[in-house]
């Protein structure tokens, strides 16, 4: 694929750039414009097909993120004309030791994609989405086109990729770099369980086309990777039939052992095609009513969902049922009516101190207990909290770190709070903390989405038996270590003019 943007993208990215950079001075760690003074060191940026911009308008937009919590400035921003573009800059910044985060919908809340004193990559303009057919088992799509482009065009064919997250405005390559789960991940595991083929620039500068049996290693290095080893540019998701309709059941609970213990049996049973969990409060203002999300599929993939056979031997509260019947895009973007809520209240805005952990199952009641037993309406504001279990023997990915548990959870405090209550975000975030170190002391792990500070050897505690893998495909990939500084596995990520400990130290990566 070519992932070329369009001719209005490309006319934006010069009408905002103003003068357009000619070069860069290393020595002052900044860039040159036409018509400005350059000295003799000065090192020409190489031929584009897109725009290198350094407007103000840009570097503030790329120091900000969904989180509003952390703000790294860099140098300068990328919009890639082509992949080509991609390749060229990770090499100039090899060259002068800068830093690089690729960026896709800016959906992270602590900085992961942000780079202090270095290049931002814009992933959106790299868009396409491959050709279809009615019978088409894979789509081939720019690592920055969003969910829900993908599912249009899947879906104009009677196809569908087997999962989403529950929020679909999000970029193909951004949630495949931390893994990507929803409520089909019991069945069909993770979006990164469901690629089969990667195109990529390596932190070498080198593209490549990887699969498991094509340059494996650097392809599952990726995947749930964190953008540490390479930059995803494309992918090849697997695509199944999809159903016309769903039937969306919300079925109340006042017992959490017993909302968990349900949902358990649901996944183990395979009974319906998507679970997951909310928890909100009560009259009281505790956090202590649970509802289960279900949703069975109907033709042409499943029969028409017939409710005794669905509902039974489930412990709910049955005069709180909630059922309706959606068409399937319906269901997929069913919150997007909320997030315009939002945005028109001026919430979404606000300071997202997320909290995103993987629970063992055998704990997941203590764990989820403490937590919302502390948990104030204040706290979490115009947020939600998600519980939902999963299946490990649906999730393959080597780097999507799950507990040790036949039936791991995935707990999600949603919170938001006003951006400019700094003592609040960081009470919230001193909460994640002891949350994550309770989590971990019983056997599981974050989501790596949140807003959770970590330090270098949680990363290696994070990883567990596949650290030593991951730090040496880091060195062979990525051998100046300047990709994804803001993530802080193997680097700090304000030191934006570090070139890497692990220079000198690398191997060859593959080529094309």
């Amino acid at each position: 694929m070519s992932h070329t943007p369009s001719r209005r993208a490309l006319l934006r990215g010069l009408a905002v750039s103003g003068a357009a950079v000619v070069g860069f001075d290393p020595a002052a760690r900044s860039w040159a414009v036409t018509g400005s003074e350059s000295g003799p060191g000065l090192a020409g940026i190489p031929a584009l097909d897109g725009t290198l911009v350094i407007d103000e308008a840009s570097l503030a937009a790329a120091s900000e993120d969904f989180g509003h919590i952390v703000h790294h400035r860099p140098l300068a921003v990328l919009r890639p004309g082509s992949v080509r573009d991609v390749v060229a800059m990770v090499r100039f910044c090899n060259t002068h030791g800068l830093p690089l985060a690729p960026r896709g919908q800016g959906h992270a809340t602590h900085g992961q994609a942000q780079v202090q004193g270095g290049l931002v990559i814009e992933t959106a303009a790299l868009a396409d989405i491959g050709p279809l057919a009615p019978d088409s088992t894979t789509v081939t799509v720019g690592a920055g086109a969003r969910w829900s482009e993908v599912a249009k065009a899947t879906l104009a064919h009677g196809r569908t990729p087997p999962v989403f997250t529950d929020y679909l405005e999000l970029s193909v390559g951004g949630t495949l770099s931390v893994g990507g789960l929803g409520g089909q991940t019991h069945r069909h595991g993770a979006q990164v369980d469901n690629v089969t083929e990667l195109q990529v620039v390596t932190g070498a500068g080198e593209s490549v086309h990887c699969s498991p049996t094509r340059h494996p290693g650097l392809f599952h290095a990726v995947l749930a990777g964190l953008g540490q080893c390479a930059v995803i540019v494309g992918a090849t998701l697997r695509l199944l039939p999809a159903p016309q309709t769903v039937r969306h059941y919300l079925l109340p609970y006042d017992d959490l052992q017993t909302f968990l213990e349900d949902q358990r049996a649901l996944v183990r049973e395979g009974r319906f095609d998507y679970v997951e969990g909310q928890v909100s409060a009560d009259a009281d203002g505790a956090f202590r009513a649970y509802t289960l999300e279900a949703v069975a599929y109907g033709p042409p993939v499943g029969p028409v969902p017939d409710d005794t056979v669905l509902l039974r031997g489930l412990r709910h509260n049955p005069s709180g049922v909630e059922q309706s019947d959606l068409r399937y895009y319906d269901f997929l973007d069913r919150i997007a009516p909320g997030v315009e809520a939002l945005k028109e209240a001026g919430l979404w805005t606000y300071a997202h101190p997320w909290l995103n952990l993987l629970l063992p199952g055998r704990s997941a009641a203590d764990l989820t207990g403490d937590v919302l037993d502390a948990l104030t309406t204040t706290d979490l504001g115009p947020g939600v909290v998600l519980v939902y279990p999963l299946l490990p023997e649906r999730l393959t990915t080597p780097l999507l770190r799950t507990p040790d548990d036949p039936v791991p959870y995935l707990f999600a405090v949603l919170r938001a709070t006003p951006p400019d209550d700094t003592a609040a975000v960081d009470r919230l975030l001193a909460a994640n903390r002891r949350a994550y170190e309770a989590t971990a002391a019983a056997g599981g792990t974050q989501y790596p989405v949140g807003s959770i500070p970590f330090t270098h050897a949680d990363w290696r505690t994070h990883f567990g038996p596949a650290w030593e893998r991951f730090e040496s495909a880091k060195r062979t990939y990525d051998p100046c270590g300047i990709l994804a500084p803001g993530q802080g596995i193997f680097s700090t990520p304000t030191d934006g003019r570090r070139r890497g400990m692990l220079r000198g130290r690398a191997a060859t990566a593959p080529r094309r």
